[in-house]
């Protein structure tokens, strides 16, 4: 159950605090230039942040769950794109069965000359997918933020307003 919890009940709803800050992206005034914004040059656009997020939370449910890597889809482009990827991938996230995820199963990583990351489940998820989702979550809300679309903490943790409630 725990291994469920960081792959999925911790991914859904920053997927779903991502596509309320694109709602934002999209109505303001420099939403034309958005989707390719970027915050330096050698880093990704916002539409690549978003696709990224997906993948990583699409490809870790994946291995963990015995499938092996998750194939990148065609990717979405525009705002209204991007929000459709982001729903289908919270919907695939939905129906992930807690049992089918496992910890210890192997989840290596193979890599460029001859080598690899030897992972067990666990250590994927801890040391791969959620630092890998996290930061494109996060630079996704940099750029938008950057960008001048008004965007606060109240926003990045949209999740923790359920748990809000009076003292005593």
């Amino acid at each position: 159950m725990i291994i469920h919890d960081m792959a999925v009940a911790a991914t859904i709803p920053m997927l779903e605090a991502l596509s309320q800050w694109l709602d934002k992206g999209a109505a303001h005034p420099k939403a034309a230039t958005l989707i390719e914004a970027r915050l330096a040059p050698d880093m990704f656009t916002l539409a690549q942040q978003v696709q990224q997020a997906c993948q990583y939370a699409l490809d870790g449910v994946s291995r963990l769950s015995g499938r092996g890597p998750h194939t990148m889809p065609d990717l979405e482009t525009g705002f209204s794109g991007l929000k459709a990827q982001i729903a289908r991938t919270v919907e695939t996230l939905r129906a992930v069965q807690p049992a089918s995820l496992d910890g210890s199963r192997d989840c290596s990583i193979e890599i460029p000359g001859n080598l690899m990351i030897a992972f067990n489940g666990e250590t994927f998820l801890r040391a791969w997918t959620l630092p890998h989702f996290f930061f494109h979550v996060v630079t996704a809300y940099d750029i938008l933020r950057h960008n001048g679309v008004e965007l606060g903490k109240r926003d990045y943790l949209s999740q923790v307003g359920q748990y809000v409630r009076p003292k005593g």
